[in-house]
């Protein structure tokens, strides 16, 4: 496995290291140990696994105590995966990175506590799958406006998003709670 930084540094991608053959193809989608050799010294409590549909927006979801870790990937299809920085004490507060993942690629994103986390489905579906650092506590769940006009996040959609409610009634980053 190898980190590539991003333009927020707290924020990784990884790659795996991937051994294929006329068989198909293995790889380790997590390693504790060399998760901790690249800097992630986490402790992970909760997988979760979700399907959905060309042009479905989820986000941008986070929790305002118990905050989250997530690291993401996609085990079909594709997504245009975001985390958006709500640390209001960290220099990059306010910005977002975006990269696309897939079954294909098989890269993952470390989006660390204190960050909104979103995606949109850029295949015909996507299956997407992700360990957290911390419990889901929907009293605690807050969610960013996707489409806020300061943060203009360039999602490759094709059309109007597919969303869930609350992701339509998110909050703009001036209006949001945010994080010390």
């Amino acid at each position: 496995m190898q980190a590539i930084p991003t333009a927020i540094p707290e924020v990784l991608l990884i790659e795996p290291k991937v051994f294929g053959d006329a068989r198909g193809f293995f790889f380790e989608s997590y390693n504790q140990r060399i998760l901790s050799e690249l800097g992630l010294d986490v402790e992970f409590v909760q997988d979760n696994h979700s399907r959905s549909a060309r042009n479905v927006l989820r986000g941008l979801h986070y929790q305002i105590q118990h905050p989250q870790g997530k690291l993401v990937r996609v085990t079909a299809g594709e997504v245009f995966d975001v985390a958006v920085d709500l640390r209001r004490s960290s220099p990059t507060f306010g910005q977002w990175v975006g990269y696309l993942l897939s079954a294909e690629n098989k890269r993952m994103m470390w989006v660390p506590p204190g960050f909104a986390h979103g995606f949109c489905v850029t295949s015909e579906y996507a299956e997407f799958l992700y360990k957290t650092t911390d419990y889901w506590y929907p009293e605690h769940e807050r969610c960013l406006a996707w489409n806020d006009p300061d943060l203009s996040i360039a999602w490759p959609l094709a059309g109007e998003p597919l969303l869930a409610a609350k992701d339509s009634a998110g909050a703009n980053l001036r209006e949001a709670e945010a994080y010390p």
